[in-house]
C-alpha cells in the first residue's frame, strides 16, 4: 500500500526521534515525515555532554547526531524550538504551542525525560546553579566554570551522571564535592563492591565524594555570590556552581491528557505501540516488556532508543517486527570505561573476575545459576562474553570464572 499521502509526525528530535525518522525513510516510507522538539539546536549526541563535551572546546555542531544535509536528503522535515499543546486523537491531530495544527496518520512519542529538580529552598535563587539535560545546560555550565582553575562545584546527586560531571569537572581543575543522599554512590543500579570502587576512584582523583548526605538547603551569600549547600546534618558546602543530577522526570503530560495508558512510563507492546494503536512510544519516555527477562521496563540508555526506533519504523512501514533487545549501557569517567550488559535486578550472587592490569575487573550478577548482567570495568573481552552468555541462555562454570588461570573465553566458561 502506497505511503505517499501519510504523515508521520515525531514528538521529540534526540536519539529515539531522528533514528526512527531515519529508519522509516528506509524501511520505504514515501509520506511525510516531520520532527518536533521544544530544543532549537540541531539535534545532537546526548551522553557526550556530561563526558567529552563539557571538558572541550568544541562546537555542539561535532556532536550532531546528523548533518543539515542529510535531513533535507531525506526529507525529514524539522520543527525546532517548537513545543506541543495538546494531542487529539479522535481527529487524529496535534496543536503545537503557537495555535498551529497539524494532522497525522501515525504519531511517534520519543518526548524523553526532563531533570528532576528537587523541592529544596533556596534552589530557585542559587547563584550559577543547573541540571544537565540539554545542550544549553552544558554551555551554561562551561561558561560558569571557567577555565576550571580554583572554582568550587558542588554537584547534588551520586549516580553515573553526577560522578561523570564530577570527573570532567576534575579534569578542567575545579575543586569537586559531591553529595549523595544515599549511604553508597550508584546504589540503585550497581552493587556494592561497584559502588566502593568508583567512590575510591573519585577519591584518589581528589573529588569529595560524600554519602548519607541529604541537601535541606542553599543560601547565597556575600558579594561573590557563592552559595551555601546545607545538609540534613548541619554540614555545609561553599560552592560557586552548583549541578542537580538526582535523577529525571520522564515527560508523560500528552501522553496523559490524551487518554493513553501509563504505567511507569507510556505503555506499549512489542510493537511499540501504545494503547491507541496511531500511536507509537519510544526511547527513554516507553514502559515495555522485555522477553528475555520476562518483565515490564522502563530504560534510559541510547541502545533501547535505537532499537525501539527500528522496530516502530518497521511496523508503521508495514514490515512484522517486535522489540526483543538485551539492555546495555557505558560510562566513562577518568580513565575508567565501565561496560554494562543486561539488567541485575533480582541477583542473589556476584562474582568478581580480577584481570592483571591496573583496574581491569568485571562483576558478574547471578539469579542462581542464570546470568542476569555484567559489569566490565576497562575490559571488554568480559562484556562481550557476558553479552552472549545472555543472550543465548548458557550457564557460567562459576568456578571457572573465578580463577583468573582459567582464559576468558567463552569455550573455557561454559558450564557442562
Amino acid at each position: 500500500m502506497s505511503t505517499k499521502d501519510k504523515t508521520c509526525l515525531v514528538i521529540g528530535a534526540s536519539h529515539a526521534g531522528v533514528n526512527f525518522a531515519f529508519a522509516l525513510r528506509k524501511e520505504g516510507w514515501e509520506g511525510r515525515i516531520v520532527l518536533f522538539d521544544k530544543d532549537p539546536v540541531l539535534p545532537y549526541h546526548r551522553p557526550p555532554l556530561s563526558k567529552a563535551y563539557l571538558t572541550s572546546d568544541d562546537p555542539i555542531e561535532k556532536h550532531s547526531l546528523k548533518s543539515p544535509e542529510s535531513y533535507e536528503k531525506e526529507h525529514i522535515e524539522l520543527c525546532l524550538g517548537v513545543g506541543i499543546s495538546s494531542i487529539n486523537r479522535d481527529t487524529k491531530t496535534i496543536t503545537l504551542d503557537t495555535g498551529e495544527t497539524q494532522v497525522y496518520d501515525q504519531l511517534v512519542l520519543a518526548a524523553g525525560a526532563r531533570p528532576l529538580i528537587p523541592p529544596i529552598p533556596g534552589m530557585d535563587t542559587a547563584h550559577q546553579l543547573y541540571p544537565l539535560r540539554t545542550a544549553h545546560d552544558v554551555q551554561q555550565i562551561k561558561a560558569a566554570l571557567g577555565d576550571g582553575k580554583g572554582k568550587r562545584a558542588v554537584i547534588i546527586g551520586g549516580g553515573y551522571i553526577g560522578l561523570e560531571i564530577a570527573a570532567s569537572m576534575k579534569k578542567v581543575g575545579a575543586e569537586v564535592t559531591v553529595l549523595e543522599r544515599e549511604a553508597r554512590v550508584l546504589a540503585r543500579v550497581t552493587a556494592p563492591e561497584m559502588s566502593a570502587f568508583f567512590q575510591q576512584l573519585h577519591a584518589e582523583q581528589g573529588v569529595n565524594v560524600l554519602t548519607n548526605k541529604n541537601v535541606v538547603s542553599i543560601a547565597t551569600e556575600g558579594a561573590d555570590k557563592s552559595n551555601i549547600v546545607r545538609c540534613s546534618d548541619g554540614s555545609q558546602y561553599r560552592a560557586d556552581l552548583i549541578v542537580v543530577g538526582v535523577g529525571i522526570r520522564v515527560n508523560l503530560e500528552l501522553a496523559k491528557d490524551t487518554g493513553l495508558e501509563i504505567e511507569n512510563g507510556i505503555k506499549v507492546n512489542a510493537q511499540t505501540q501504545t494503547s491507541d494503536p496511531a500511536i507509537y512510544a519510544i526511547g527513554d519516555c516507553s514502559f515495555h516488556h522485555n522477553p528475555l527477562y520476562d518483565r515490564w521496563v522502563r530504560l534510559e540508555s541510547v541502545q533501547n532508543t535505537v532499537d525501539q526506533a527500528k522496530v516502530a519504523a518497521a511496523v508503521i512501514a508495514g514490515k512484522d517486527a517486535s522489540y526483543n533487545s538485551l539492555p546495555w549501557f557505558w560510562s566513562d569517567q577518568f580513565d575508567v570505561k565501565l561496560q554494562m550488559v543486561g539488567l541485575s535486578e533480582g541477583y542473589d550472587e556476584l562474582l568478581i573476575r580480577e584481570e592483571e592490569g591496573e583496574r581491569k575487573f568485571s562483576a558478574w550478577y547471578f539469579r542462581c545459576d542464570q546470568l542476569l548482567a555484567v559489569d566490565a570495568v576497562n575490559n571488554a573481552k568480559a562484556y562481550v562474553i557476558g553479552t552472549k552468555f545472555i543472550k543465548e541462555g548458557k550457564q557460567v562454570d562459576k568456578g571457572k570464572l573465578i580463577d583468573t588461570d582459567v582464559p576468558l573465553k567463552p569455550a573455557d566458561l561454559i558450564k557442562n
